[in-house]
Order: C-alpha cells, then sequence, then structure tokens
C-alpha cells in the first residue's frame, strides 16, 4: 500500500471522522461549530478530526471572515472509495483461492 493509500485508510479509519465526512457531505460544508452540534465531541475534538481530514486531502476549508468552513473533496472520497474497492477485490480472490483449495482437500479426502 502506498503512503498516499495509508493516509486516506487512516483518516477514513475512525468512525468520528467517518460521521464528519457524512455531515459535511449532507450540509454541502459545515463549520466545525456546525459538526459540534451532530457529534458528542467537543469542537477543539472535532477541530482536531477535521486536520487529520485536511491532511489525507478529504475535505478542504475556505475562510470567509473569521469563519472556517470545510468541503468534502470528492474526487480524493472517490479515489478512497476506489482503493478500498481494489482491496475487497483481493480479499474477496484470496478467499475464494482459501475456498477451493478446501474444497478440493475434502473431496480428496472422500
Amino acid at each position: 500500500m502506498t503512503e498516499e493509500a495509508d493516509r486516506l485508510w487512516a483518516a477514513l479509519a475512525d468512525p468520528t471522522r467517518q460521521r464528519l465526512v457524512d455531515l459535511i457531505l449532507a450540509a454541502d460544508g459545515a463549520t466545525a461549530t456546525a459538526l459540534a452540534r451532530d457529534v458528542p465531541i467537543t469542537r477543539q475534538g472535532i477541530a482536531k478530526h477535521l486536520a487529520v481530514l485536511e491532511r489525507a486531502g478529504l475535505v478542504e476549508a475556505s475562510r470567509a471572515g473569521r469563519e472556517v468552513r470545510f468541503a468534502v473533496r470528492r474526487d480524493r472520497l472517490d479515489q478512497a472509495t476506489g482503493h478500498m474497492a481494489r482491496v475487497l477485490e483481493n480479499w474477496d480472490r484470496r478467499l475464494a483461492t482459501i475456498k477451493d483449495l478446501a474444497e478440493a482437500e475434502h473431496d480428496a479426502q472422500g
């Protein structure tokens, strides 16, 4: 796995960050203060999670006066989804191989 993929996986591995991405998508952008109303952690905690998402390139911040609004970068979310789909395909192939080997062994034993 590449460093880029690791960063995406790490950012999306946390359920709170997944929830934040969902909320930002649903609202078509949100501030940390607005997000704090829907997630049971402090605004400072939200800001730390948003920083992780921003470093991974999954959200981008834009300033309007004193307000910082976050939007999901759909292109990066699509990249993360594509990468996860490829990992799932690899695991499906591996599990199918294990199943085939187990069935062949079972058939050979009679």
